[in-house]
């Protein structure tokens, strides 16, 4: 939406192509060497950041629509998408000083109390996951600016999203043990130590490099290759990929690390 007249149309007649009083907010996590960030949005002359998100279109699916809104604000399509809790609390998505007025004078847009887009709305979370490097962060129309920040330090958030923060790393660690994850978070061809710290930078723990490599090499996740990577004297550890055929089967029947 970049015209006033998309604006004046979402406000006033936006229930007509989404779904009312339900949303869906996006954890998106990002790695890069060893760096774990998520990211995050402002609201117009509102202080404070909260997840990203957006409304279901009458005609899409949830993943669909957390896939679009994912796409939207990373310019990335088909990114590892989990849904991971749903959010109802009253009065959950309410901003203190925010309310149809102050609406108005932000949007441009006479916006009634009874507006479709004021009533108490319902929040379906989904986290997904990117190498943050690849990724141009774009805003949507409600705000100003969307950016990064390391996953530990992390300013207090907006509405209920520090909850869904919480919620959806830990969702995310755990499923971790039962979805293969780093095809699009690694190099093509990557050495154990790699995708070891990889894993422990997902899982802000410490793993055992001699056992956990061993384990997706047994579930044919990873395959070794017959070509090494020369990084010194004495130091030309052998290089694997993914075996995308078993990666993907993973993904749909699961698997277990542990």
């Amino acid at each position: 939406m970049n015209t006033q007249r998309e604006i004046n149309d979402f406000f006033n007649t936006g229930y007509k192509r989404y779904v009312p009083h339900v949303s869906i907010d996006c954890a998106i996590f990002g790695y890069h060497e060893r760096q774990l960030k998520i990211l995050l949005i402002n609201i117009k002359s509102v202080e404070g950041m909260c997840l990203p998100g957006g409304y279901i279109k009458r005609t899409e699916t949830l993943t669909e629509a957390a896939g679009r809104i994912v796409e939207e604000r990373t310019g990335i399509k088909n990114l590892f998408l989990q849904q991971f809790k749903t959010f109802g609390d009253p009065g959950r998505a309410t901003v203190r000083g925010m309310d149809e007025k102050k609406l108005s004078k932000i949007f441009g847009v006479r916006i009634e109390k009874n507006n479709w887009i004021m009533d108490q709305t319902i929040s379906i979370g989904f986290y997904a996951i990117t190498d943050f490097s690849q990724v141009k962060p774009k805003p949507d129309f409600m705000s100003e600016f969307c950016k990064w920040y390391d996953i530990d330090q992390l300013p207090h958030l907006l509405f209920d999203h520090d909850e869904m923060v919480k919620e959806a790393l830990h969702t995310m660690r755990l499923q971790l043990y039962h979805y293969p994850i780093g095809i699009n978070l690694l190099p093509e061809k990557f050495t154990l130590t790699e995708i070891h710290a990889l894993y422990e930078t997902l899982l802000g723990k410490k793993l055992d490099i001699r056992n956990f490599p061993k384990k997706l090499m047994f579930l044919g996740v990873i395959k070794k290759l017959n070509e090494k990577i020369n990084i010194g004297p004495h130091r030309s550890p052998f290089l694997y990929k993914f075996d995308k055929v078993k990666y993907n089967k993973a993904l749909k029947e699961g698997i277990i690390l542990d």
